[in-house]
């Protein structure tokens, strides 16, 4: 009996939309990225959670083929970030961390001129630029100039324009900076819509903990090194526990009852007793049961991004950002534009 052998076809959606390994970039003394490996799926919303300096942005640069690395590989959409610059660049979008819109054109000009750049058939324009500005809300205020745009207005124009020439892979570097809270709130509403309107891969850079709970999984970056990649719910599983403060009548008797009762080391800090336990939600109704001390007020805290970020790194993201003098060099490129 004869066997016939079957050779599943490459496709490129098999590909890691971004393949990065070993990757470096030097400014004089400093290094700004040391080292960096990843791989980002096809359509997933891949962060870069880190605080200013930590050399997010000098990553963006090269994968988007701003700026040559001085080690390492990288192939975003499948294309060599070195060798295959011009095919990079058609597959993707970038948004930069601040404003790059001409404030005296409209926001139909303003695309047309990125249409042209990018060189999208003529035919199609009209069509792909009703798409995407509908897409953020922004189709009745085509023919606006942008001045007249206020913050948010200006940055959902220019996720639009970003997208406007369908690119595979979308680049947000802090794309919320700046914008008030329900502004953000709005930004990330329109990321969602067009995820599912678009097959598109999202890599976005951040340092709110809040929007990197958005993305599929997240590597936290510190120093220019990649510390851990993972899903921001198994990040935080893997701090481990949750933290407990309870208000009691005799704070001294509780810590004793703890340790003696449950084997938990507790401590006294701003007017309660906190401590740390595994599923602590789980656990308060032993609390209540067993501790043997009257309980006045109890709240359960599950880890944070933030928890995380301080056991891989050691400091919390504030810390790290107000403690650093370091500043990444393509963030100051990438603001002016570039």
């Amino acid at each position: 009996m004869s066997q016939t052998a079957t050779v599943q076809a490459h496709r490129p959606e098999d590909e890691p939309a971004v393949h990065v390994r070993g990757l470096v970039k030097r400014y004089d003394e400093v290094e700004a990225v040391r080292g960096v490996d990843l791989d980002v799926a096809p359509g997933e919303t891949f962060g870069f959670l880190g605080p200013n300096g930590a050399g997010k942005s000098t990553t963006i640069g090269m994968l988007c083929t701003l700026v040559r690395p001085d080690g390492g590989s990288a192939h975003v959409a499948g294309h060599d970030v070195v060798k295959e610059r011009d095919e990079v660049r058609r597959n993707i979008g970038l948004v930069f961390q601040d404003p790059t819109l001409d404030g005296y054109l409209s926001a139909e000009q303003n695309l047309k001129f990125h249409a042209e750049l990018y060189g999208v058939p003529k035919a199609l324009v009209p069509g792909r630029m009703r798409q995407v500005l509908e897409m953020v809300g922004l189709w009745e205020r085509r023919e606006s100039r942008v001045s007249t745009f206020s913050g948010g207005m200006r940055r959902r124009l220019e996720i639009a324009r970003g997208l406007l020439h369908s690119p595979r892979v979308l680049f947000l570097d802090e794309p919320t900076v700046g914008l008030d809270p329900q502004t953000r709130s709005s930004i990330w509403r329109y990321i969602h819509e067009l995820k599912q309107a678009e097959e598109i891969t999202i890599f976005m850079t951040t340092h709110y903990m809040d929007e990197a709970e958005f993305c599929d999984r997240i590597a936290i970056m510190d120093r220019g090194e990649v510390i851990v990649v993972d899903t921001p719910a198994a990040l935080k599983a893997s701090v481990g526990e949750d933290r407990v403060r309870i208000e009691t009548d005799d704070d001294g008797a509780a810590i004793a009852a703890l340790r003696s009762r449950f084997g938990i080391e507790a401590t006294r800090s701003q007017g309660a007793v906190t401590f740390g336990v595994e599923s602590g939600q789980r656990f308060v109704p032993r609390l209540f049961a067993e501790l043997g001390v009257s309980i006045r007020e109890v709240t359960v805290a599950r880890p944070s991004l933030d928890d995380v970020f301080m056991s891989y790194t050691g400091s919390s993201i504030r810390d790290a950002e107000s403690g650093a003098a370091r500043v990444d060099p393509m963030a100051q490129m990438m603001r002016k534009g570039r």
